[in-house]
């Protein structure tokens, strides 16, 4: 109705031009046409009308997962292109190879979805079904996507589908891995084959037998002292997999040998204290530990298998130790060594006996050791010695005698020129570890929270940066962690077996980490100011491991609706406004008007 009145004024006031003003006959109703026209068009730009359209009319948006799983052993990926191509406009959802192949490390595409569906165009997905996150969408989400799944044509598979082991031995020691097997679509297969291999040595082969198509084996590597202190990365593969997924057959495991223990146990004498110190040492500690007790003065043994043990050899432990454990009366040629961490248990002198019931402080390095545990009703400790406080130390538990009195510190420890010390001034803590349950916990935790400060200042990689994990699945970054300086790149040279090094950057965030993205193989790193090491990625990814379809076929439930949208998102209204206007010109400046 509105444009009509803005069409009649228009025409109206051209009409009073070129038939009142400057009558120009039949011939002036061409510039009457062209002026009305122009004038439609301001008036409408003017009076800003809008006007409906129809929401989600355009091409709607394609989705291809490019994940690693597209490209598996029996998946379709070019099926899964050309799908994606007929549906829409495609935008990939990972990361493609040189040769546009997947080479995502995840199935992770909640967020990427919901921001399609927010655009408010039509979105489809293509992908084989095998989604980790589908669970994180709601239903009204899922509901405006449609989906075209592309299975994967199941191939049978025997994997290797973990390693696990300590990362650091010293030499004598015997290295456990554990190995986990996998078979899919194996059924029929009642062992498989383990070969460990580092470098051109081969170190054991081995049977694992299978049951359901599933194994699991431990394996128990010496360290000889010819193996030579360093990172050596082992191999661990089937060498009789005869299936069609060769990637899933081989994983790495990156062990540190280091001339000595990590962490070293004197006990003079050996006592009830030592003995479960020392066992929980083993057991939550991820690096060499070594103990040893006196027998007779001067005399020492190995705590474990009691084997005697020279004085130089304890000598040499102590010296190159990175945490070194005290407990009892140690003589003081030991105590005058200076590890980057030291832990003193249950001092004797001037100790007060009696029943000191303890309990954690507010704040210190351990307090998480103790959350949500009773400790107050813990057995309590059997004596009690002085210690002094600078304003460096941090106290994590406090003892009370007979639950009355002065509260006084049971465990303190300080951090000063990269130096860090724990007095544990309580004895009889061991009770907890013996009482079993809650208390026994908690002595663990405790343990295993002391020894993770104490190395927190003694770890034997030296430089500007680590990597958090030194090896990776395929597809997945290694992360660099900062340790020291303030500088938010550093370079990175990256030498592989049979090819030229090369150099690139890493870019440290906010939270002093960086991210590098690496082909399969293995690689030796040398940082820009300092430090350097051992990084491998995988061929195995689990991304190649058949996993079950949670998403099925469906059409997008997008229903079309109307909003208004104002005329002068319109160019071709300014198109017919200049136009008019320089028609109407041209055609006066031939009449001969101005």
């Amino acid at each position: 109705m509105t444009v009509a009145a803005l069409g009649l004024a228009a025409v109206a006031l051209a009409a009073v031009v070129y038939l009142w003003l400057e009558p120009q006959g039949r011939a002036g109703l061409v510039p009457l046409a062209l002026r009305a026209a122009a004038w439609l068009s301001l008036g409408t730009l003017a009076v800003d009308l809008s006007c409906a359209h129809v929401v989600g009319a355009e091409r709607p948006l394609a989705l291809l997962d490019g994940s690693l799983s597209m490209g598996a052993a029996g998946a379709d990926w070019p099926g899964a292109t050309i799908r994606a191509n007929q549906l829409g406009e495609v935008q990939f959802l990972g990361k493609l190879g040189p040769d546009s192949t997947p080479v995502g490390g995840s199935s992770g595409f909640a967020a990427a979805v919901a921001g399609a569906v927010s655009r408010g165009r039509p979105v489809w997905l293509v992908t084989d079904g095998e989604l980790e996150d589908a669970g994180e969408l709601a239903g009204d989400w899922w509901s405006a996507v449609g989906v075209s799944v592309v299975p994967r044509t199941p191939v049978p598979d025997l994997a290797v589908t973990r390693v696990g082991g300590p990362d650091r031995v010293s030499v004598g020691d015997t290295l456990r891995i554990e190995v986990d097997v996998a078979g899919f679509g194996m059924a029929d297969r009642s062992k498989a084959t383990v070969e460990v291999t580092s470098g051109s040595t081969r170190w054991l082969e081995r049977g694992i037998p299978l049951s359901a198509g599933s194994g699991t084996a431990a394996l128990d590597i010496p360290i000889p002292a010819a193996f030579g202190a360093g990172d050596h990365l082992l191999m661990v593969r089937l060498t009789d997999a005869a299936d069609q997924a060769p990637d899933t057959d081989s994983r790495y495991h990156l062990v540190r040998v280091l001339p000595t223990p990590g962490v070293v146990l004197l006990a003079s004498p050996a006592n009830w204290e030592s003995r479960f110190l020392y066992r929980a040492l083993l057991d939550v500690g991820a690096v060499p530990i070594r103990g040893y007790l006196t027998v007779e003065r001067d005399r020492w043994s190995r705590m474990g298998d009691l084997a005697p043990a020279s004085g130089s050899e304890v000598e040499q432990a102590v010296a190159r130790a990175d945490v070194l454990v005290l407990a009892g009366e140690v003589a003081n040629r030991f105590r005058s060594a200076r590890p980057k961490g030291r832990w003193e248990v249950a001092p004797s002198a001037g100790a007060v006996e009696g029943d000191w019931y303890l309990a954690p402080s507010a704040i210190s390095p351990i307090v998480g050791a103790f959350v949500g545990l009773p400790v107050d009703s813990f057995p309590p400790a059997v004596a009690l010695a002085a210690v002094g406080l600078g304003p460096r130390h941090w106290v994590g538990l406090m003892a009370q005698q007979n639950r009355r009195g002065v509260e006084r510190p049971a465990i303190v420890g300080r951090d000063s020129a990269g130096r860090r010390e724990v007095v544990v001034a309580a004895g009889g803590l061991w009770r907890w570890a013996f009482r079993g349950g809650a208390s026994e916990q908690a002595y663990r935790a405790y343990v295993a929270s002391t020894l993770t400060w104490l190395l927190g200042a003694s770890d034997s990689t030296t430089g500007v940066a680590r990597p958090i994990r030194a090896v990776v699945e395929r597809g997945r970054p290694v992360v660099f962690e900062r340790l020291r300086g303030d500088s938010g790149v550093v370079t990175i040279e990256l030498a592989a077996s049979g090819a030229p090094a090369r150099v690139d950057t890493l870019s440290f965030d906010g939270a002093g980490r960086a991210s590098l993205a690496l082909e399969p193989g293995q690689f030796r790193y040398r940082l820009g100011g300092g430090g350097s090491g051992l990084i491998a990625v995988e061929r195995y990814s689990r991304e190649l491991l058949p996993r079950p379809v949670v998403v099925s076929d469906r059409e997008a439930q997008v229903r079309a609706s109307t909003e208004r949208a104002p005329l002068r998102d319109r160019w071709w209204l300014f198109a017919i406004a200049v136009a008019a206007l320089a028609g109407e010109w041209f055609w006066r400046r031939r009449a001969g008007l101005r």
